[in-house]
C-alpha cells in the first residue's frame, strides 16, 4: 500500500489552483515546488475556476492523465480547505500542503521561517488583517498579498505571470526571514555589549548583516560589526539616539590609512564597505580596535 501511494505522489506531474492566484494559491504551490521538491520541482501549472478541477481533456491538452494532477486551494482535495471537514479558521490550502511536506521530510517541522510563512499565510487568507493595528494604513498595501493582488490590475488574466511573481516574493521573503532568525540567534550567542554615555551598544563579528537592524530594533543604541570574511565594518546608530557619528569618523581616519569608509550625512552611518559599493578596501582594524575607539569618543 504504501508503495502504490508513493508511486502515485511521483506520478503527479501538474499543479493545478484557481485563476488569478491569491496568496494561498501561490503559498500552496511554493509549497510543493520548494520542500516536495523530489516530486513537484519541475511541475507545470494550470489555472482554472475557483472551485472546480481540471477536466481530463484540458489536462490532456498540456500531455497529462488525471492521476498525474495534484489540485491546490481548489477541487475540494486534499490541499483543499474549502470543504467543510477541511475548513477552519488555522487551516489553508498552503497549511495543508506543509502538514503533508512535513510528513515527508520531518525536519521542517523545525523550520522556525516556514511556520512564520505559513502562520501568516493562513491569517491572511481568513482576512485577519482587518484585526491588526491601525489596519487601514495605507503601508499594508505593501505587504506581499497586496502586491501579488496589484498584478490584476497590471496584467489581467496572466495567471502565470501572477504566480511566478508570488513564488519569487516568497522566495525572498523566506531568505529574509532565515537571516532574520539567524541574526536573533547571533546576536544572543555572539553579542559582545559595552555600554556609551547613551545607553548600551553591541559589537558583533559576523557575516550576517541583518544583526544591525534587528539588533537597533532591540534596543541598542549603537551597533558595529565587522564581516567575518571580508573584513568590512559598518557602524549604525538607532535614528533616536542623539548620537553624531561623525567624530567617530574624524578618528577613525587617523587610526585607518587603509580602509574605505563612508560617512553618511544623516550622522547615523559610517559604513567601510556594503553590497550597493563592491569597490570599497575593507578596513585593517579589528573589532576591538573599531570598538574602543568607539569608547574614546561616546564613553
Amino acid at each position: 500500500m504504501i508503495d502504490l501511494v508513493y508511486t502515485t505522489l511521483m506520478d503527479r506531474k501538474l499543479i493545478v489552483t484557481h485563476h488569478a492566484p491569491d496568496l494561498d494559491a501561490v503559498g500552496s504551490v511554493w509549497m510543493l515546488k520548494r520542500f516536495d521538491a523530489q516530486d513537484f520541482a519541475d511541475s507545470h501549472l494550470a489555472f482554472v475556476n475557483p472551485g472546480e478541477q481540471i477536466s481530463l481533456a484540458e489536462a490532456e491538452e498540456q500531455g497529462f492523465q488525471l492521476h498525474e494532477v495534484t489540485h491546490v486551494d481548489t477541487g475540494l482535495g486534499e490541499f483543499d480547505h474549502h470543504q467543510p471537514e477541511q475548513a477552519g479558521p488555522n487551516i489553508c490550502a498552503t497549511s495543508l500542503v506543509y502538514d503533508h511536506a512535513c510528513r515527508i521530510h520531518p525536519e521542517l517541522s523545525e523550520d522556525k521561517a516556514l511556520k512564520i510563512i505559513v502562520k501568516y499565510v493562513t491569517e491572511i487568507d481568513h482576512f485577519g488583517e482587518i484585526f491588526w493595528p491601525n489596519a487601514n494604513d495605507t503601508k499594508y498595501h505593501f505587504m506581499i498579498h497586496e502586491l501579488i493582488r496589484g498584478l490584476e490590475y497590471l496584467e489581467p488574466h496572466n495567471d502565470e505571470s501572477q504566480m511566478q511573481f508570488g513564488l519569487t516574493c516568497l522566495d525572498s521573503v523566506y531568505a529574509v526571514l532565515t537571516q532574520h532568525l539567524k541574526a536573533e540567534e547571533i546576536i544572543k550567542e555572539k553579542g559582545e555589549k559595552f555600554t556609551l554615555n547613551f545607553g548600551e551598544a553591541l559589537a558583533l563579528d559576523t557575516r550576517n548583516d541583518d544583526t544591525l537592524k534587528v539588533a537597533q530594533k532591540m534596543g541598542y543604541v549603537l551597533v558595529v560589526r565587522k564581516d567575518t570574511k571580508l573584513g568590512n565594518i559598518r557602524v549604525k546608530v538607532r535614528p533616536d539616539a542623539p548620537i553624531d557619528l561623525k567624530p567617530l569618523y574624524e578618528k577613525v581616519l587617523k587610526n585607518d590609512k587603509t580602509g574605505t569608509w563612508f560617512y553618511h550625512a544623516s550622522g547615523k552611518m559610517l559604513i567601510n564597505g556594503s553590497v550597493k559599493h563592491r569597490s570599497q578596501t575593507p578596513s585593517p582594524l579589528s573589532l576591538t580596535q573599531i570598538v574602543d575607539l568607539i569608547k574614546e569618543v561616546y564613553e
